[in-house]
C-alpha cells in the first residue's frame, strides 16, 4: 500500500467513527505491511511534560517506553523539530538502542506547524533502508494523523463561556 491508499483507508475508518486509538493502530500495521525493511515501527506520542511515550508498535518489545525530548534519535527529532532519516544508527553518538539488530532508523513527527503531536518510529534491520518513496509514505500518514489529531483536541477542548 502507499501511503496514499493508507490515508484514504484511514478516511473511511474515521468516517465509520473510529477512535483515535483505532486510527493509529490501523496507520501502523499498514504502514509496516507496505515495505518489506519496516521491521519496527510505532508511534510515540509527545506529552506536555517532554516526554515521547509509546504508543501503538508492530516488532520486537522495547525498554524504551518513555523517551525525553533531546534523547536518542526520537527525542532529537523533537527537540530539533525536524524528520530525521538515520542510514547507520551506528554512525549517532546518542542512538537509543532497541534491538541489536537495528541498523537504520526513520523519524517522522506527525506535526501541524510548530505542534508536534507525536510521531512515527521505524526501525530496520538493513542499513540506507529508508528510500524516497518508503519516507514520502511515512510523512503522507504522519500529516492525515496530524491533521486528526487537531481535529480531535479542538473537539475536545472544552469550550469557553463569555464574560459576562
Amino acid at each position: 500500500m502507499t501511503g496514499e491508499q493508507i490515508c484514504h483507508d484511514l478516511d473511511r475508518l474515521k468516517d465509520e467513527g473510529a477512535t483515535l486509538e483505532a486510527i493509529l493502530e490501523r496507520a501502523i500495521h499498514r504502514l509496516h505491511e507496505s515495505h518489506p525493511r519496516f521491521h519496527w515501527t510505532g508511534i510515540y506520542e509527545l506529552f506536555p511534560d517532554d516526554i515521547l511515550r509509546l504508543g501503538t508498535f508492530i516488532g520486537a518489545p522495547t525498554d524504551h517506553v518513555f523517551i525525553g525530548v533531546g534523547q536518542g534519535v526520537c527525542g532529537t527529532a523533537v527537540a530539533e523539530k525536524r524528520n530525521i532519516n538515520v542510514p547507520d544508527v551506528t554512525k549517532v553518538s546518542n542512538y537509543l538502542a532497541c534491538s541489536t539488530s537495528t541498523k537504520s532508523e526513520l523519524v517522522v513527527l506527525i506535526r501541524l506547524g510548530d505542534r508536534i503531536f507525536a510521531q512515527i518510529d521505524v526501525d530496520s534491520h538493513e542499513c540506507n533502508a529508508f528510500d524516497a518513496a518508503s519516507v514520502e509514505d511515512v510523512e503522507r500518514v504522519a500529516a492525515w494523523l496530524a491533521a486528526e489529531y487537531a481535529r480531535r483536541r479542538t473537539a475536545d477542548a472544552p469550550a469557553v463561556s463569555p464574560r459576562r
